[in-house]
């Protein structure tokens, strides 16, 4: 590890300290059950969203509902927010109102979602390690603002705030993502298998973000990828 990246190491660990780096094989770990821990993104955002595509990869033995994603505006707390309520089921938010994705219930592994949006049509589309769910139809015509707080950990009943504990996230999140557009199914898939990706507003393999609260940055111990 060279100097620099050493320095940018470092600097991760510290909550507080903002921080934009490379995470290809890192995850966040959010150590601690419950938590009023989380890590704040700052997206290259300019506008607002008619379109948009969030990706992530969690790990994670809770049972309890936790968030995952939570992008907020003084307008509107659950702008987009991508919440796990059971072990069974993910709930995806736009503008305040959410539909429902049933899964099989997870073997304490690594779980990649991708979730999209268009406002045109109001479908909504949500892809689990690597396959499509039937898609559905939320909020058709409708825009997020584009001034936002966007945070991975916690839900925000407030802008940038509102935490309850009892809904924060606990373990390793990985491979966060997101863009202005709906992706493809063939990049919905390279998400999945970490191949390369169009341009985002934010992206893993440069992330500006910065951590409060007992998160620490540390590699991934072992391949992320199903079969």
């Amino acid at each position: 590890m060279g100097q620099l990246q050493l320095w940018l190491a470092i600097l991760a660990g510290l909550s507080g300290i903002v921080a934009q780096e490379d995470l290809y094989r890192k995850v966040f770990i959010f150590r601690k059950d419950p938590s009023d821990a989380y890590v704040v993104l700052r997206p290259k955002l300019g506008q607002p969203l008619q379109n948009f595509t969030v990706c992530l990869r969690s790990y994670t033995d809770l049972t309890r509902p936790y968030s995952l994603f939570s992008y907020a505006t003084k307008a509107q707390d659950n702008e987009i927010l991508v919440l796990k309520p059971k072990p069974s089921e993910y709930r995806f938010y736009v503008g305040g109102k959410f539909v429902t994705f049933r899964v099989p219930e997870g073997h304490r592994d690594w779980e990649h979602i991708c979730t999209s949006w268009e406002s045109a049509t109001g479908i909504a589309e949500f892809w689990l390690n690597g396959k499509p769910w039937p898609r559905k139809g939320l909020q058709r015509g409708y825009t997020v603002g584009a001034e936002a707080a966007i945070l991975l950990g916690q839900e925000q009943d407030a802008f940038g705030g509102g935490f309850d504990v009892y809904n924060s996230f606990s373990g390793e999140l990985s491979d966060v993502y997101l863009w202005d557009m709906g992706l493809s199914p063939d990049k919905m898939r390279a998400a999945y298998q970490s191949l390369r990706l169009p341009p985002s507003i934010l992206g893993w393999r440069s992330l500006s973000y910065e951590v409060k609260g007992d998160v620490v940055v540390k590699p991934r111990l072992r391949e992320a990828l199903g079969p």
